[in-house]
């Protein structure tokens, strides 16, 4: 396979703080035996405390790949797409998935299966293949989607607790870099948290908004998309599904694996994803943006209408519970809106049906709001 006709991973073309609420071994082996060489050559200069944390790193780092890794898919794709005049040709495609399940519940990116993909090919740690994998579920408004193949046994991966992950925080992704290098680790730390981003595909064009996502100097290839991001504990903390393209280096995000576990459990239960539905276009604050707009609060989702349409989306159950343009909603279910508990995430928790109380702010009064949470559709 050229290197040429492998898609880029999502790349993103610029931040943004609106939303609709519903809703990369690198370096590895290079790294471990360059830290040996230091020990051995500095031992008589080096504390022996400084030694010991050094040499328990590099073996968490080679610990959490060998546990992770049998949890780790290639996928190839084949789609068909427009081509020139008019025709239509057959595209190539890769990434990397999350075994979940051990009878073949695997997960990825939306992006890497998507809409218009014929064939899904898997390929296991050991080399084995599946030419049977079927993509059951997609996201409506995450990039998130599900793979199955026929299988049993398989070693699921274990899922972490995204809502307790720190800056700094030493990580390990793993992925199909490039399409060709299966598997591939590389390392790094968490750079921030409750990233808000818009992704694209290979040509730079925005095609939808993220929010809540990790940012990462674990270097994220073509082809990692979809793979795990993992904590010291061998546990997946996040999914990489895009990389800054435009002057910047070793920026990479993650969606928070919190994010995903309804998702999880609602193709484990229904063979598809049902995701709530809240209805609304906002910004989320920050200090900044309160001192700018003069707010009161620097927290919260401020409902604002922007080019995609109305703040509160007509028919949906935002609207039917009487949210309005301006309308900064403080809190969902008691939780607090904040860096780290987005509206999104907080949303995501509930069910479809939920009866979810909302606290307002309105013209510098606090209200409550119940609103009775619907299903996500690609539609809506």
């Amino acid at each position: 396979m050229l290197l040429e006709n492998i898609p880029r991973p999502r790349r993103i073309s610029g931040l943004t703080s609106r939303v609709i609420a519903i809703g990369l071994a690198a370096g590895l082996v290079g790294g471990s035996l360059g830290s040996y060489s230091f020990i051995k050559y500095f031992a008589s200069a080096v504390p022996t405390a400084k030694q010991q944390l050094v040499v328990n790193e590099t073996s968490s780092v080679i610990d959490v790949a060998a546990k992770v890794s049998p949890s780790v898919v290639s996928i190839t794709t084949k789609q068909l797409a427009q081509g020139f005049f008019g025709r239509t040709q057959q595209v190539e495609g890769a990434g990397t998935g999350i075994i979940v399940t051990a009878d073949g519940l695997i997960l990825t990116n939306k992006h890497v299966v998507p809409a218009g993909t014929s064939t899904v090919t898997v390929v296991d740690s050991n080399g084995k293949q599946y030419t049977d994998g079927q993509v059951i579920s997609r996201d409506p408004v995450n990039d998130i989607a599900f793979i199955r193949i026929k299988a049993s046994g398989l070693p699921a991966a274990q899922l972490g607790d995204s809502s307790n992950v720190k800056v700094g925080q030493k990580v390990v992704a793993i992925g199909n870099a490039l399409g060709q290098f299966q598997n591939s680790v590389t390392e790094g730390i968490i750079s921030g948290v409750s990233r808000e981003i818009a992704a694209g595909d290979e040509t730079g064009t925005a095609s939808e908004v993220l929010q809540n996502v990790f940012q990462t100097d674990a270097a994220i290839n073509s082809g990692n998309s979809g793979g795990p991001l993992v904590n010291l504990a061998g546990q997946v903390i996040g999914m990489n599904t895009a990389v800054a393209s435009q002057n910047a280096q070793n920026i990479g995000f993650a969606i928070p694996i919190n994010d995903i576990k309804n998702d999880i459990s609602s193709v484990k239960s229904q063979g598809k994803i049902v995701r709530p539905y809240l209805g609304v276009r906002f910004v989320a604050l920050t200090k900044d943006v309160a001192t700018s707009n003069n707010l009161s609060v620097n927290s919260g989702a401020w409902l604002q209408s922007d080019s995609s349409g109305s703040a509160v989306v007509p028919g949906s159950p935002a609207e039917k519970a009487g949210l309005k343009d301006g309308d900064i909603i403080a809190k969902v279910a008691g939780t607090t809106i904040d860096g780290t508990h987005s509206l999104q995430t907080l949303v995501s928790n509930h069910k479809v049906g939920d009866k979810v109380d909302l606290n307002i702010i309105r013209d510098g009064k606090t209200i409550n709001v119940a609103v009775t949470l619907e299903e996500a559709t690609a539609s809506n």
